[in-house]
């Protein structure tokens, strides 16, 4: 049985790498920002398991790296093509994630964000915010091994094997293993290791 399981999910994939390749190559495979940005946008709006599929098919083909067994759940787009999925990643409902890295077995809960960085937005001499172009875009790492709890917002790092709490905002670097909450997050102790 588990022999046939996994002869369907190999083909779900592949229907699903065919059905977006279109809208990988429209996107120049990632390159070509704005229509990156559609065809992901459009890719968060299909429900259910066939939409996990396509989302991780196009993902597959348009970010820097994206594992096949991963999974992206319902309204989850990664805002840029420069971030890398691990493998058996798990992305709940709603997230909107910038450019980042997130290791093998990690699992986000819905509505995290993952920014690029702390200072994608600077001011000018008058004090005005500015736009992007004018920021600093980050690569954000999530080890491996994480959860990442509902609603948190994460600007830095987060060490692999840590649990950064539900609504919890992440601006200075969290060290590998640790439990994190609060706003700003703050280390309350060492992750238990189960086993």
């Amino acid at each position: 049985m588990m022999y046939l399981k996994a002869i369907l999910k190999n083909i779900l994939h592949w229907i699903a790498l065919v059905v977006t390749l279109p809208f990988a190559l429209l996107s120049g495979f990632g390159r070509v920002e704005t229509m990156y940005v559609l065809w992901a946008q459009g890719c968060a709006l299909i429900p259910g398991i066939p939409g996990d599929y396509l989302r991780t098919a196009y993902y597959r083909m348009t970010l820097e790296e994206c594992a096949p067994e991963s999974r992206i759940q319902f309204g989850s787009v990664f805002a840029h093509p420069q971030a890398r999925v691990g493998h058996r990643v798990y992305i709940g409902s709603y997230c909107i994630l910038g450019r980042t890295t997130i290791g093998d077995r990690t699992q986000i809960a819905s509505a995290v964000q993952v920014l690029s960085g702390a200072h994608q937005h600077g001011r000018g001499k008058d004090g005005r915010v500015l736009g992007s172009e004018q920021g600093r875009f980050e690569t954000v790492a999530i080890g491996s091994d994480c959860w990442i709890g509902g609603g948190a917002i994460v600007m830095a790092q987060v060490g692999e094997g840590s649990t950064i709490g539900a609504g919890a905002v992440v601006t200075h670097p969290i060290p590998a293993h640790s439990v994190a909450v609060g706003n700003p997050a703050r280390v309350i102790k060492p992750a238990q290791s189960e086993g």
